[in-house]
């Protein structure tokens, strides 16, 4: 079905520095969409408690204030939805998962965190979604509150993406104490942002082409506030928009040394630049100038879309309403799969199997044994598709193993949360069924993704038997309620003719427990033959 009408979507940025949102009126039919309202809040969430890392209550008061201020600009233009991310700051704090938590408790707002890699890449299709590549290589960087985003792109796939843990907030309480800032302070400063830039600058340049030059992008507040700064004493006026205005690194290498020299007192004092800003303006700069440096190159032009907008053009994907040149990313979820389950030297072919027989069972039985989704069945897929990975590892505990590589193996196109629904999902494809006292189980802190993996790995340990022998033995299965509710048949047709699947049947007796257990009913087995002239 094609939507044709206007939609309005609202989305929100939560990050270490500031929280930001947009509100726009998506229209499918170009497919296109217009910024119909902003909102900025200096909430400084990363301004952690020292001894222990914690968010302290002030920030999450301060967040909570400003997040409840975008649902009611939000609601006043009519959005249908609201999409919000939350990176470095929640990411890296011990109570993050809690102020999520207590966000939507206090105003219903469900708030996905996503991976430093993850904000990169919904970072580049924001900046696609703003400026014209074509097809020559962009290198975008933006610089956030609490970590630094590299990307090397054409306008297609992105050759790379990367998150460094160099921000202006977190760089400027934990290097700067004078005022104007020491030498010593200064230098120590700049080496610790060279040494931590260079693995990613390095991969830029190793994904470049011989012969060719990059244009360099710049988003974010501290680069914009820069650019705003260099307009004004280089213009006298300030273009609006700021979209497309450039300025050298020769150019920031002198207001990063007049920063320097500057107390806080004098800076706020500059035009264009506020209280807040200029307390973390000097740092700010500072990663942008070493980026530079590094990268070689001798101007950055400023782009006014970034990760907000990125995730409008990811739902935007994610809802088919884009069929232009970022249609590729649509795919992205199931190419990073496919690209993990090679990493890790999956045997595919059952892998694929065992997705088959698993969405087989999830279509079969959902409206009668469960109410799960689309988006709940491409995260069983997904886990399907990688739950024997962690043989990589060893194969012994390889469940567990499985977990781990995949809650760490930076997989794009999912929410934080999502791919530890898929790790545990895997997790709990062999062994013991889900128990509060296993941490991976209890790094779930939603209740509705807790209750999808009790009621969905089930599926997942009977596809995995259905393929015992890895073989193919069984062609296709058919689930059948009983009228009374109080049993279901699985019909199974072997895929050989004179073949009695005993390996895979007595499998699934080993494992039927727990699916009769989450759905209280019985499982009966019916083996059917092979039908004759199917092969298998």
């Amino acid at each position: 079905m094609v939507v044709d009408h206007d939609r309005i979507l609202t989305a929100i940025d939560v990050g270490t520095n500031s929280i930001h949102m947009v509100v726009v009126r998506i229209q499918p039919s170009l497919p296109a969409f217009t910024i119909i309202a902003r909102e900025k809040n200096t909430v400084r969430l990363g301004e952690r408690c020292e001894q222990t890392g914690r968010l302290t209550e002030d920030a999450m008061q301060r967040a909570i204030a400003a997040l409840k201020r975008c649902q009611e600009i939000s609601k006043s233009l009519n959005s249908e939805q609201i999409i919000a991310v939350a990176t470095s700051a929640v990411r890296e704090a011990p109570n993050g998962q809690e102020f999520l938590q207590r966000v939507e408790t206090e105003l219903g707002l469900w708030i996905n965190l996503i991976s430093g890699v993850e904000e990169a890449r919904r970072i580049y299709l924001g900046v696609l979604s703003g400026i014209e590549f074509d097809n020559r290589p962009h290198i975008v960087i933006d610089i956030g509150g609490g970590s630094t985003e590299l990307i090397l792109g054409d306008g297609h796939d992105p050759r790379t993406l990367s998150s460094t843990k160099v921000g202006a907030v977190r760089l400027t309480n934990d290097y700067i104490t004078t005022d104007p800032v020491s030498n010593g302070e200064f230098q120590a400063l700049q080496s610790y942002i060279r040494g931590m830039l260079e693995r990613s600058v390095e991969e830029v340049q190793a994904h470049l082409k011989p012969g060719e030059l990059p244009r360099l992008i710049g988003t974010s507040g501290t680069i914009e506030t820069l650019a705003t700064i260099h307009a004004r004493e280089h213009l006298g006026t300030v273009p609006a928009p700021l979209q497309g205005y450039c300025f050298s690194l020769r150019d920031l290498k002198g207001l990063v040394n007049r920063f320097r020299r500057l107390s806080y007192a004098e800076r706020i004092r500059l035009p264009d630049i506020h209280d807040r800003r200029a307390e973390i303006i000097l740092a700010g700069a500072l990663i942008l100038q070493e980026a530079m440096t590094l990268l070689g190159t001798e101007s950055i032009t400023i782009c006014e879309r970034s990760l907000r907008e990125g995730v409008v053009v990811d739902w935007m994907l994610a809802h088919g309403l884009i069929e232009d040149r970022l249609r590729y990313q649509s795919s992205i979820r199931q190419r990073s799969v496919l690209k993990t389950a090679q990493k890790y030297r999956i045997n595919l072919r059952h892998s694929e199997r065992v997705a088959e027989f698993t969405l087989s069972l999830f279509d079969q039985t959902q409206g009668s044994l469960h109410h799960w989704g689309e988006e709940e069945r491409e995260l069983l897929w997904a886990a399907a598709m990688l739950h024997n990975c962690g043989h990589f590892v060893s194969h012994s505990a390889h469940h567990k193993h499985s977990y781990y590589l995949i809650r760490h193996g930076d997989l794009l196109g999912y929410t934080e949360t999502e791919i530890e629904t898929i790790a545990n999902l895997a997790r709990y494809h062999r062994k013991s069924n889900p128990k509060k006292k296993h941490e991976s189980y209890r790094n779930l802190t939603s209740k509705p993704h807790r209750r999808m993996v009790d009621q969905l790995s089930p599926l997942l340990r009977l596809a995995v038997a259905l393929d015992r022998r890895q073989i193919g033995a069984i062609q296709q299965i058919t689930c059948q309620i009983q009228p009374d509710q109080s049993e279901l048949h699985l019909h199974l047709q072997a895929a050989q003719t004179g073949d009695d699947c005993a390996l895979e049947l007595w499998s699934l007796e080993q494992k039927k427990d727990s699916f009769e257990a989450a759905f209280g009913l019985t499982l009966v087995l019916i083996l059917e033959p092979a039908v004759v002239g199917v092969k298998g």
